[in-house]
């Protein structure tokens, strides 16, 4: 984080955070895990040692420092892809009053009272939503998010299923919502597992981003796993994905690193 900053570049941090009052990781298992959620919001029996857990990234946040000292700007994004089933925060496992409560306890307790101020809060849904109301099922409020997103791979490729044109409908939803309530909006996290498209980077990416009505701040592709040969997003020297990333890179639409322009002045 310190790196980047220092570059002048962007951290973003998603919480993948295991199961508090259960066995089990952040993914819902059948077999072990507990809706977490009513039990760690206000009033549940876990909510004195939520608040402990939530004291240890307040540590952290406070602790991330430029190189005279000053505290860096991150994006938290917590309890992302909430509208699916896969986390132990997803829509099966905690009714949208529950996850309300949760949202807004986490980002009161960072702010308000851990004194963290150095966090963009950014909520960001899975691709499930097909109307704002949907999206807005479990919005907390303006007081309570900076950023709105929305994670999709499943109508960017993934199983070979494309469906750019829904992609570009929910993600103008999310641009003009945010509009609308003076947030930031971002494509919070996407991609195509392995590359198997050797035009994805301009033909479906870029199409998506460059579409009228769409105005994101940035655009996140998931990581490159070192231990895995075929979990990876970005291409890497060798892979027959280079040259349309190379374009993708090169087109005067996207900003990278390099590009940005003393942001934190």
């Amino acid at each position: 984080i310190t790196d980047t900053y220092n570059r002048g570049g962007v951290t973003t941090v998603a919480w993948h955070f295991s199961n508090p009052v259960s066995a089990g990781d952040f993914y819902w298992n059948d077999s072990v895990s507990l809706p977490a959620v009513k039990y760690i919001i206000p009033g549940g029996e876990a909510h004195t040692k939520y608040l402990k857990i939530l004291d240890g990234i307040a540590d952290v946040a406070k602790n991330i420092k430029g190189k005279n000292g000053e505290l860096i700007p991150v994006i938290f994004r917590p309890y992302h892809e909430f509208d699916g089933d896969w986390f132990w925060w997803g829509k099966s496992h905690c009714t949208p009053d529950e996850f309300k409560a949760l949202w807004k306890s986490t980002v009161s307790y960072l702010r308000d009272s851990a004194s963290v101020h150095n966090f963009i809060y950014a909520f960001s849904p899975d691709n499930t939503f097909t109307s704002e109301q949907e999206y807005m099922e479990r919005y907390p409020g303006n007081e309570w998010v900076d950023m709105l997103g929305m994670d999709n791979y499943g109508d960017m490729g993934r199983n070979n299923k494309y469906n750019v044109d829904f992609a570009i409908r929910k993600l103008r939803m999310v641009s003009t919502f945010a509009l609308k309530n003076a947030k930031l909006a971002a494509f919070t996290e996407t991609g195509l597992e392995s590359l198997p498209n050797p035009t994805w980077w301009n033909d479906v990416l870029l199409k998506v981003m460059k579409s009228k009505g769409i105005r994101m701040s940035y655009v996140l592709v998931w990581r490159n796993d070192s231990n895995s040969p075929t979990h990876f997003y970005a291409p890497y020297p060798g892979h027959p994905n280079i040259a349309d990333f190379k374009k993708f890179y090169n087109d005067p639409y996207t900003l990278f690193e390099k590009d940005l322009m003393n942001i934190y002045k």
